[in-house]
């Protein structure tokens, strides 16, 4: 939406409102309101610069948004058109739609990072977030695909999820979620100031660094320390909020980005997906103890591939059978078992879904893919957030 925007200035505490009982009611409905890109009351954002109603009703509402040509302008003045509109007694709306002053957008990101530094680390040792690196040993075995169908289903559950396509090489997860336009683009993230705001798609926030690329067909061709600078950006610089998991897709092998990853998040915790082939099973079983050096917990591996269903109802095992399994008797131990999560068959609407950005989980939830993504949703759940360990910011009185 193309329109001039003005700095917006402080609001005028002595303007008084004409009908102060529909002025507080319209107030309140604008407190419904939410940030698309923020995902938080436009209210509690301090965006909402005045409102007033006339004595017929006519309400006039002025906002301020983060940047000028915010790619949220038109759905947030709708919603507030909408919300506004709402209330009984409301005979019309205006909205005038100006800018943030500096001051108010550098007060802004000093509150949406709770008092942390520019720059500092969310997801280190100490949160609450959960974080699961999703890693595999080799590519081609569907571990983006998991990931993405995966931070859908949580999301559909009501969980605050984030993913970090860490496949700086070969990024994929914007075009299964749908995020692409007819010609491969991703959407640019939103900038404020040195926040980045990612883009939202099925409820789950994503970063990747397809989303920064020119041509969708470039090849990313960086060293090991332009990756680490990159995956240090996508961890502190992008505005995730408050998430209950992260989900990180690494690429295949135990190159720079593990290791980067390995020392930026130790706290990490390892799923390991594989295809039921020998030879994948190997390759997988290297990337994991990788992982494990740099202090990570395997906590499960995923089979992928494991079969395709025939009208007879037998299993025709195209990639063979038992990789999982044995990747996950390798990897455990005595006091440390690593449990098979799940066993993900063959699925045309698991392939489907990833060519189409619609993920199976949702669009096709009978599919024996999606019902065993489901399994994997539901060890993840089950482990909760746990506080051993962790600095709670109490101080005894």
């Amino acid at each position: 939406m193309t329109r001039a925007m003005r700095a917006v200035p402080e609001p005028d505490a002595t303007t008084a409102p004409l009908d102060p009982d529909l002025t507080a009611s319209v107030t309140a409905a604008l407190g419904r309101v939410v940030d698309p890109e923020i995902r938080r009351p436009i209210a509690e954002l301090d965006m909402i610069e005045s409102v007033r109603v006339e004595p017929d009703g006519a309400a006039s509402i002025a906002i301020r948004l983060t940047i000028v040509g915010c790619p949220a302008a038109t759905a947030i003045e709708n919603d507030v058109r909408e919300a506004a509109g709402s209330v009984p007694g409301v005979t019309g709306v205006t909205v005038d739609v100006g800018v943030m002053t500096p001051a108010q957008r550098r007060a802004l990101t000093d509150r949406l990072r709770g008092g942390r530094a520019t720059r500092a680390m969310p997801f280190g040792p100490g949160t609450l977030t959960r974080v699961y690196a999703i890693t595999s040993g080799k590519g081609g075995v569907g571990k983006s695909t998991v990931t993405a169908n995966l931070a859908v289903e949580l999301a559909s559950r009501g969980l605050a999820v984030g993913i970090v396509d860490a496949d700086v090489h070969g990024f994929s997860i914007p075009g299964i979620l749908g995020l692409v336009d007819d010609h491969g683009l991703a959407p640019r993230p939103t900038r404020v100031d040195d926040m980045i705001l990612p883009p939202v798609s099925y409820g789950v926030k994503v970063i990747s660094i397809g989303m920064f690329v020119e041509d969708p067909q470039t090849a990313v061709s960086w060293r090991g320390p332009m990756l680490h600078r990159t995956i240090t950006q996508f961890l502190t610089d992008v505005y995730f909020g408050d998430l209950d998991v992260l989900l990180l897709d690494l690429p295949p092998g135990t190159g720079d980005v593990a290791i980067s990853l390995g020392q930026l998040l130790p706290n990490a915790e390892v799923i390991v997906v594989t295809t039921p082939q020998a030879a994948a099973a190997d390759v997988a079983e290297r990337s994991a103890l990788v992982a494990r050096q740099t202090g990570q917990r395997v906590i499960g591996v995923v089979e992928n591939m494991a079969g395709l269903a025939q009208p007879d109802g037998s299993i025709l095992p195209l990639f063979g059978t038992g990789g999982g399994a044995e990747v996950a008797r390798r990897l455990s131990a005595a006091d440390d078992a690593v449990p098979l999560l799940a066993s993900i068959p063959l699925s045309i609407a698991l392939r489907e879904g990833g060519d189409e950005g619609t993920p199976v989980v949702l669009t096709r939830p009978d599919d024996a893919a999606a019902r065993a993504i489901r399994v994997v949703a539901d060890a993840i759940r089950a482990r909760g957030i746990g506080l051993a360990g962790r600095k709670l910011g109490l101080s005894p009185v």
